[in-house]
């Protein structure tokens, strides 16, 4: 019998243990559990198929907000660096703010320079979940939204809430 045939007939040295996970994995991992455990209010989120860094995320916008009922779908993407990087959060769908570019990138200070490996998915969820009560209208990704935000609220919440119902609903 040949020596280097490993298990499952095939050669030993292709062969790969499916527990050996890198110390990113193993940190997404334990985070995914906690986010399944004790998940944010009105937020999921988990892998996509079998790809550990690549997860999708609903939030549902909050009561008493022009997104109320929406439900937002956001991509998260997390670095091999990860955690000493931040995951890139992009919403799939369409929502009117401030902070969310029409590409749907999300511009939060803990998503860039504010980013700490203290952090974790499930406080960049409950963050982002607050941008839909508290917009960072003084940096804004898209200036016009700010100052109608600032300028004219109610034109604002209009607007929000009709992009929520055309493409959230």
């Amino acid at each position: 019998m040949n020596s280097s045939i490993g298990v499952g007939g095939m050669p030993a040295a292709s062969w790969v243990s499916t527990t050996s996970v890198s110390a990113s994995g193993k940190r997404i991992q334990r985070e995914m559990v906690e986010l399944n455990s004790d998940p944010p209010p009105d937020c999921s989120a988990g892998p996509k198929g079998d790809n550990l860094y690549n997860w999708v995320s609903t939030i549902i916008g909050p009561t008493g907000t022009p997104y109320e009922g929406g439900i937002f779908f956001l991509d998260i993407i997390f670095p091999s660096e990860y955690p000493f990087k931040p995951p890139k959060v992009i919403f799939k769908t369409r929502i009117y703010h401030c902070n969310v570019d029409s590409a749907g990138n999300v511009w939060l200070d803990i998503l860039k320079d504010s980013w700490s490996p203290a952090l974790t998915i499930t406080k960049v969820l409950l963050a982002i979940r607050s941008m839909f009560t508290n917009p960072d209208t003084y940096c804004p990704i898209v200036v016009d939204i700010a100052h109608m935000y600032l300028a004219d609220r109610a034109k604002h919440d209009e607007l929000a809430a009709e992009w929520t119902l055309r493409f959230a609903k």
